[in-house]
């Protein structure tokens, strides 16, 4: 029986690189961090920040030249006795007969964008079929009726008519809720949603939400939801976790990351969200600057170049560890820890 008070995955110190002719591009830079049972975790950051990437290491899927050069990911599993079992999914091959049963089966993704993700030249039903006659002992019609259950259960309307359609007959409200459908067919423990509401009207956006939220509460599934967008975060996660630049900055209970905000990159991410308080044709706060260049990171603290706070000699020459600053609370920023001596006095302190 698995035991709710442990992840089901735990991610430790991640590393992802893409080894280009241009250089390295180090994605993911030693990401950490925990998914419950029953809850959301919410991943949070701009455009190539390292989110989706981490999404796709943990799947095993990251495409060439990239490969995870460091750390590991632990799947908690449930073996046929119904002990809890953890299962390290970097030590298994991309390619091997446990990886693929683990991908649909144990751990779901649902893309951002639906068009891409399905195949244009099979229908929605079929798609789903194959997905759980794959994962699950299920006979052809077995499988049909459970696509048509799904497609009811995602609220797609006339769900025996639409599983006879191909992608381009839907909408793109209606072409994620199939692509959640899919996700949902091998019913995973785990479902990670990259940017899930990603081109969608503001309407069919918040009915996207409430539908994995309404999946969560019958199933009790875990979610990790990849966005960056921090209203939603506040809507739908429990947990939060922020990352520059492949690196996790801040990380703790939502509550807390939105009401007690330490790190200047999460605090200016929060001050840009609009407000319905706000003066009408007043500019909303942006955040200086750019994400650097891939192949050219900063030295010291990832977020110096763009920081309000950055305390010169520190934060450009120094790299901030993770550490926790509250219950569950943790920031990767010198503005909350000590800032590290320099190699000279320690190493007088040494000899001295």
């Amino acid at each position: 029986m698995q035991d709710d008070r442990q992840p089901i995955l735990s991610v430790r110190n991640l590393k992802t690189s893409f080894f280009t002719d241009e250089g390295i591009v180090r994605a993911v830079d030693g990401a950490s961090f925990e998914v419950h049972l029953g809850q959301t975790l919410g991943i949070v950051g701009e455009s190539g920040c390292g989110k989706s990437v981490t999404a796709l290491s943990i799947l095993g899927i990251v495409p060439r030249p990239g490969r995870i050069v460091e750390g590991e990911i632990l799947l908690r599993r449930e073996t046929e006795n119904g002990q809890s079992q953890e299962v390290a999914l970097t030590s298994l091959g991309d390619s091997s007969s446990e990886m693929r049963a683990i991908r649909g089966a144990e751990i779901a993704l649902v893309f951002q964008e639906p068009m891409t993700s399905l195949s244009p030249v099979h229908t929605i039903g079929n798609q789903i079929i194959g997905a759980a006659r794959l994962h699950r002992k299920l006979t052809k019609q077995e499988a049909s009726e459970l696509a048509v259950e799904l497609l009811s259960l995602v609220g797609i309307p006339r769900a025996e008519g639409a599983i006879d359609a191909y992608p381009f007959q839907l909408s793109g409200g209606l072409r994620q809720r199939a692509l959640i459908a899919l996700a949902l067919s091998c019913d995973p423990r785990l479902l990670i949603a990259d940017e899930p509401t990603t081109a969608l009207d503001v309407t069919t956006q918040a009915q996207i939400l409430d539908l994995l939220r309404s999946l969560q509460e019958q199933n009790g599934m875990a979610i990790m939801l990849i966005t960056h967008d921090m209203g939603v975060i506040a809507e739908m996660a429990d947990q939060v976790v922020v990352m520059y630049l492949g690196r996790v900055v801040e990380e703790g209970p939502v509550d807390t990351v939105f009401g007690e905000s330490k790190h200047p990159y999460t605090q200016s991410l929060l001050r840009s969200i609009p407000s319905i308080h706000s003066t009408p044709k007043v500019q909303l706060p942006t955040i200086t600057g750019t994400i650097p260049h891939p192949y050219n990171r900063p030295a010291g603290c990832p977020f110096h170049p763009r920081c309000p706070d950055v305390i010169p000699g520190v934060c450009d020459v120094h790299e901030p560890e993770l550490q926790s600053v509250g219950d569950e609370h943790l920031v990767s920023c010198f503005l909350y820890h000590p800032v590290p001596e320099p190699s000279s006095q320690r190493s007088e302190a040494t000899t001295g």
